[in-house]
């Protein structure tokens, strides 16, 4: 079990607003995205797809993703790309990424998966919370509603809609200004991050200037220098850090 607390740091601290990632973090994004790959490739006629594909498909993404947080490509560009250089890979036809992308948005939403009970872990906390996630519009308001999400969470921020991604200043800025506004005076020592992903979440936090939370399910080695306030492996023990 993983539940690291850097030397010194003080755990009476008592966050006010909780920022939580959505894919990966609250729902098992993997177990979706296999459904969601399957599914395409049957209403497309495109063979049987493996879970050795979908394996290498999950890299392909996670490569093109990094670089829309990098701003090397637009949400547009990457959403279309990955696909397209996965079906390249196995010989199938890349004019269908368009249209197999399209669909994939929508059936990402069929299968609603929590890691660690989280749906509880999030009900018993009793501070405002948060969804800050890069998804796109149409994938995330299906499963934020088909997962219960709406009645947690006192709204979620996605990407798509503001118009900037994590770990963009911008997206934070955007944050913390709906907060403010709802809240009053918040401090960013009042909130905390928590999130899977070391390139948007703690980054985001780290440029955001706020406390963070690497969830950290699969024991991935950090090579970055990035500040990490808590490690966990498991989002019952976020409740610790409350």
């Amino acid at each position: 079990m993983v539940f690291f607390v850097p030397f010194g740091y003080d755990l009476a601290v008592s966050y006010k607003i909780i920022l939580w990632d959505i894919d990966g973090t609250i729902l098992n994004f993997k177990a979706a995205e296999a459904v969601a790959i399957k599914t395409g490739f049957k209403r497309l006629g495109l063979g049987e797809c493996s879970d050795e594909m979908i394996k290498d498909y999950s890299s392909i993404n996670v490569k093109w993703w990094a670089s829309l947080e990098r701003g090397e490509h637009t949400k547009p560009e990457i959403l279309v790309g990955r696909f397209e250089e996965f079906f390249a890979k196995y010989g199938l036809d890349t004019s269908k990424a368009f249209e197999f992308n399209k669909n994939y948005q929508t059936d990402l939403g069929d299968m609603i998966v929590f890691n660690d009970e989280a749906y509880d872990v999030i009900k018993s906390i009793k501070v405002p919370q948060y969804g800050a996630t890069n998804g796109t519009k149409i994938a995330q308001k299906k499963k934020i509603k088909g997962s219960g999400l709406d009645r947690l969470l006192e709204a979620v921020f996605i990407s798509d809609e503001i118009g900037y991604e994590k770990p963009s200043i911008e997206y934070f800025d955007y944050v913390f200004s709906y907060i403010k506004d709802k809240h009053g005076s918040i401090d960013k020592k009042d909130i905390v991050i928590v999130g899977d992903s070391l390139t948007s979440d703690i980054q985001g936090g780290n440029n955001a200037g706020i406390a963070t939370v690497w969830y950290n399910k699969e024991h991935k080695e950090n090579k970055t220098d990035l500040r990490i306030d808590f490690e966990i492996d498991d989002l019952h023990q976020l409740l610790k850090i409350l």
